[in-house]
């Protein structure tokens, strides 16, 4: 195998870690929920602390990179990952967990930074759209596998038995009635296992094209001011905020209402809204080469209203096959709306990305506003909050005026 290649498979492996550390949330909300006695405002405390990180270090991140380097900035972001995950598995408690979610988000919002262009020049620039997508599959993948993961040891440790090798590891080390602690020994383990891959690998020097350059606050400013840039700010929060939103009620929601298994039915139902959000990529990429980004966008929004309704008000079936289905819906969400945004816009997409990717915070907003209305008025009618959010979505489908179509004509 070649140096190039195994830079490549350096770099999908970092992409499988973040989505696998980044996706479990909504596989454990009810465990922890259930367990420290949250109510459902604390609940959404969760993924808040988690994605808030975004908010705060999405811009400065992209100053370090540019300063220190694709490699150190990785280094300190499992650093800060590791020291969560670590945090938490020696001292499981709720404010603890706030502050160990907080530091992984941080660890995690720099390795997306830092990745994408790294990716570029190891790949080459004729086979980044190819990686590109190859690596969105992995993260898809890695976002599949990690409730499963959960289901597993939540099943297993308990038990006491039938167990050897690393999950005896594991048994050992974490607290009977926790055995969600065991994911965070796990997360702490692969935190340690990249600082030493990517430690000893020869990185090559990125020069950023002009799109990947983050410019001065100067110009930050400039684009503060543009109403494009809050639009679609807006529009990234939204989406991210419908994902969370949804993928971190799934399994308390089927608990509540349909009284099924958070750590099997809630885990599965979680895991596949992951895995079809997924594969749903790949059709979207069929179907952009025949029709407006726009309609495609509408066409899938519209879907997910749909779908939403029928998993909220349906029976138990309904909802366990609605709720993995919205993934499918929510599919190309993410990649129409940025690529919308970065067309609508004639230069600064450097500085314009990292604004956007500020926007990732609207998973920390919107779990939080449904876990507040979950008190007030229960959570099958709080989680039409996501209403609001899809309907954002929905509407850049028609008022969007991108400077650049993906057909000839949009």
């Amino acid at each position: 195998m070649t140096k190039k290649n195994l830079l490549i498979g350096l770099i999908f492996l970092i992409f499988f870690c973040i989505s696998f550390l980044t996706n479990i949330l909504g596989a454990i909300n009810p465990d922890v929920s259930a367990s420290f006695s949250l109510s459902g405002a604390m609940t959404g405390m969760l993924p808040f602390s988690f994605f808030i990180a975004y908010a705060v270090m999405s811009i400065p991140s992209g100053f370090m990179v540019q300063k220190y380097g694709e490699k150190k900035s990785m280094l300190l972001a499992w650093i800060l990952a590791g020291s969560g995950a670590l945090l938490f598995s020696c001292f499981p408690g709720f404010p603890v967990f706030l502050c160990s979610l907080f530091l992984i988000g941080t660890g995690m919002a720099i390795l997306q930074v830092a990745i994408n262009p790294l990716l570029r020049v190891v790949g080459g620039e004729q086979q980044f759209a190819f990686l590109s997508v190859s690596a969105q599959l992995v993260f898809g993948g890695a976002s599949f596998l990690s409730p499963f993961v959960y289901s597993y040891l939540s099943t297993n440790l308990p038990k006491g038995d039938g167990v050897n090798g690393f999950v005896s590891l594991l048994q050992s080390l974490t607290p009977e009635q926790l055995p969600r602690v065991s994911l965070y020994w796990i997360f702490a383990f692969v935190a340690l296992a990249m600082l030493v891959l990517i430690g000893f690998a020869a990185l090559p020097k990125v020069e950023r094209k002009d799109d990947e350059v983050v410019g001065a606050w100067e110009t930050h400013l400039l684009l503060f001011k543009d109403r494009t840039t809050w639009l679609f700010f807006f529009g990234i929060a939204a989406y991210v905020g419908s994902e969370q939103g949804i993928a971190n009620w799934i399994s308390e929601f089927l608990k509540t209402y349909h009284g099924l298994d958070p750590q099997v039915e809630g885990a599965k139902a979680v895991g596949w809204f992951w895995g079809l959000l997924t594969l749903g990529c790949l059709l979207g990429m069929v179907l952009l080469k025949f029709l407006s980004s726009k309609v495609v966008l509408r066409m899938f929004t519209v879907a997910a209203l749909v779908v939403l309704f029928v998993a909220l008000f349906g029976d138990a079936t309904m909802a366990l096959y609605g709720f993995p289905a919205l993934g499918f819906c929510l599919s190309v969400m993410w990649s129409i709306v940025f690529a919308l945004a970065l067309n609508s816009i004639p230069k600064y997409h450097g500085t314009f990305s990292g604004i956007l990717c500020t926007g990732i915070a609207g998973g920390a907003i919107v779990p939080l506003i449904i876990g507040q209305l979950k008190d007030l008025i229960g959570l099958r009618f709080g989680m039409l909050f996501l209403l609001v959010t899809l309907g954002y979505i929905l509407s850049i489908s028609f008022w969007a005026k991108p400077l650049v179509s993906n057909l000839k004509q949009d």
